[in-house]
Order: C-alpha cells, then sequence, then structure tokens
C-alpha cells in the first residue's frame, strides 16, 4: 500500500531550506504540490489561490495536463463559477498532507525511509508560510483573490495576516478564525480511533499493517459531521439494506441504508490517505486561533487584515463551523476598514454543501469574482 498519493499532474515548488517552523522543528528539502489552470496574464494580475479543507489534493479541476475530474470541478474552469478563461487558479496541496506536498508520509533525507511520527510538529501558520513562498516562487507579487474552503479559509486567514499585502481580496467559504469546542471533540475522537487501532503502532505501521479500521472509523465520524441531521431524514430516512446486501454477519452490523453510505465513503477514503497526515492536520485545526497567534482577540487580528474586498459564505445547517464563525470574519474584516460582506446559504447538505451544492455557491462565487 503506497503512503503518499501524489496527482500525476502535480508540479512542484521547493520551500527554503531549511524551512523553519512555528514549532521549533524544521524540514530539509521540503516542497509544495501544486497545478495551474488558466493563464497568467503578463501583467500576473489574475491569478487566485485555493487553499483547501483537510484531505483533498492539488487536482483542483481538469485541464490539459490531467483531463481527469478535480475535487471541485463543478466550480473552476471556463465558463464556471471561478471562471479559468479569465483567471489563473493556483491549488495547493497543504505542506502536511501525502498528496504531495511533504508531510509524515515522504521520505527523511536524514534517513532514507518516510518521517511517520517522527515529522517535525507542524501548525496551520506554517501550511500558510509555505502557500504564500509557493505563490511568490511562482512570481507572482499579489493574488487577486485567496479562496479558502473549510480547513482552506482557517489557512487563508493566517495568510493574509502573516503576509500582509499578498492578496487583493478574498472568498472565505465555511471557514473560521479558530476552532470550537464541538469540532475540536469530533477531531479528538477520530485521532483517538486511529491511535487506538492495534496496527497504527505509534505511528510505525507499513504497508501491510495499516490502521484501516481505525481510519474507517475516523472517516465515518467525519462524513456524519461533514453532512447534516436535515439531509440524513430526506435522504435515507429508516430505509433498510436489502437482505441480499447484507454481508456482515454480526448480529449488531449495518443494518441501516445510512450505516451503507458510511462505510462505502470511508472504504474510499481509507487507505487512500496517511494516517499520520490526518493526524497532523486535524490537529492544526484544533490548536489554530488566529487572535491568539497574533497575541490580540480575534476580532482585532481580523480587523489588521487589509483588502479591498471579502467575503464570508457559510451554511446554516453546518455543525462544524456554524454561520456565527463565518459572521465573525466578515465583521473583523469590515471593522479593519475592508469592505466585507456576510453570506448564509440554506443548504441540506451542511459543511461539505460548497462541494456538492454548487447551485447555491456557484452564483455568490461568480458574482463576487466578476467585481473584482
Amino acid at each position: 500500500m503506497k503512503r503518499e498519493f501524489v496527482p500525476p499532474a502535480a508540479r512542484f515548488a521547493a520551500l527554503p531550506d531549511p524551512f523553519t517552523l512555528r514549532c521549533g522543528g524544521t524540514l530539509t528539502g521540503a516542497r509544495v504540490a501544486y497545478e495551474t489552470v488558466g493563464r497568467l496574464r503578463p501583467e500576473r494580475d489574475n491569478a487566485v489561490l485555493v487553499l483547501t479543507g483537510l484531505s483533498p489534493d492539488s487536482h483542483v479541476a481538469s485541464h490539459p495536463a490531467d483531463p481527469s475530474p478535480g475535487w471541485w470541478e463543478a466550480m473552476v474552469g471556463p465558463g464556471k463559477p471561478v471562471d479559468t478563461d479569465r483567471w489563473y487558479v493556483i491549488c495547493l496541496n497543504a505542506l502536511g498532507s501525502c498528496k504531495g506536498s511533504t508531510g509524515p508520509a515522504s521520505t527523511d533525507p536524514a534517513t532514507g525511509e518516510p518521517y511517520g511520527p517522527d515529522f517535525p510538529e507542524l501548525s496551520l501558520e506554517d501550511i500558510a508560510d509555505a502557500a504564500a513562498h509557493t505563490v511568490r516562487a511562482l512570481g507572482i507579487e499579489r493574488l487577486a483573490c485567496v479562496i479558502g474552503t473549510s480547513m482552506g479559509g482557517m489557512t487563508a486567514l493566517s495568510l493574509l495576516a502573516r503576509h500582509p499585502g499578498l492578496a487583493r481580496t478574498h472568498l472565505n467559504i465555511c471557514g473560521a478564525a479558530n476552532s470550537l469546542p464541538f469540532a475540536t471533540a469530533i477531531r479528538s475522537l477520530q485521532r483517538e480511533a486511529i491511535r487506538f487501532d492495534p496496527q497504527w503502532n505509534g505511528g510505525r505501521y507499513d504497508a501491510r499493517t495499516y490502521p484501516h479500521r481505525g481510519m474507517l472509523t475516523a472517516r465515518k465520524l467525519g462524513m456524519a459531521t461533514y453532512r447534516s441531521a436535515r439531509e440524513w431524514d430526506s435522504r435515507f430516512g429508516r430505509a433498510r439494506i436489502a437482505a441480499e446486501r447484507r454481508t456482515d454477519g454480526e448480529r449488531f452490523g449495518p443494518e441501516f441504508e445510512v450505516e451503507a453510505y458510511l462505510e462505502c465513503h470511508a472504504r474510499k477514503f481509507a487507505g487512500r490517505f496517511d494516517p499520520n497526515s490526518y493526524l497532523h492536520l486535524s490537529r492544526c485545526m484544533d490548536r489554530f486561533d488566529l487572535g491568539e497567534s497574533s497575541g490580540s482577540t480575534t476580532a482585532e487580528a481580523l480587523a489588521r487584515i487589509r483588502l479591498e474586498k471579502a467575503l464570508a459564505i457559510g451554511v446554516e445547517t453546518d455543525i462544524l463551523f456554524p454561520l456565527r464563525q463565518q459572521r465573525e470574519i466578515a465583521d473583523g474584516l469590515g471593522a479593519g476598514g475592508t469592505d466585507a460582506g456576510f453570506l448564509a446559504l440554506d443548504s441540506d447538505e451542511g459543511h461539505d454543501a460548497f462541494l456538492v451544492d454548487i447551485d447555491r455557491f456557484g452564483t455568490p462565487v461568480a458574482k463576487f469574482l466578476t467585481t473584482l
């Protein structure tokens, strides 16, 4: 079983060597995986940076070098809300991930073996700094817009705070300036499921001893919170799995269709993501606090960010990054002089709505970008 899952068209930006991390560790020979869609104008003024959630790779949309659908295919491309006929879209894989950027699954130059549990302590500020370096390495001094989704919304705020002037505008989609206790609790249980799998072995697993059961459980917990109870009700109700599809002979095995749905999605994910990366990135989200990292309140930290324009979009059924967090972003940026808006969308799909409910999200995203 592979430990890294690099998109075929990914390109790489080398980070400064050594790359010093906020908690004191360093990385040698580190890199960030990225892909671009569209064309950069000679003036270099049409670049849009997309910062992802915990699990996506750099393949945001199809392009000639990789025509397979990207993770945000419905949103990014020619004539789509993020119109690549106009915008030069850069999508990065987060530092610490296992999809091309340096992370726990990468080879440690000092040992020739994967870092595994010896990967140094990581923060969202490190991910933001790596993203800023990559943008500048591409010869772009100022982005037209930074779009951050979920964890990427957190990373975007850190980037904007730590690298003033790097972007003109910002779209924060289902993001937050810090992690709330409920979200931290869920991620804590996910990490516990992985760490308590006997095959995790303190993070020193291999292809034969991948902690598959722990990853399945962690992903199921995630999926249960990425969507909403309203969607579960309308989509599954009390439907039971047909007898001929029940393969688990255990007395208390899966019986309802919602259980089969979670199992299917968890199996697609488990084995395609490195458990140590999952632990590091989820902990980064828990520890992130824009105000705390700048020695101030969240409102003060947001007000110090200088932008021409911003929009924070959230979903009424999102229980992980609830609406009050997007409202806080808009209010804080606005207090600092940014022309900042807040939009609450009514979608059944919860936190993941930005990935699947393009009918609702596409229009405000397109409208925001067309005004730039």
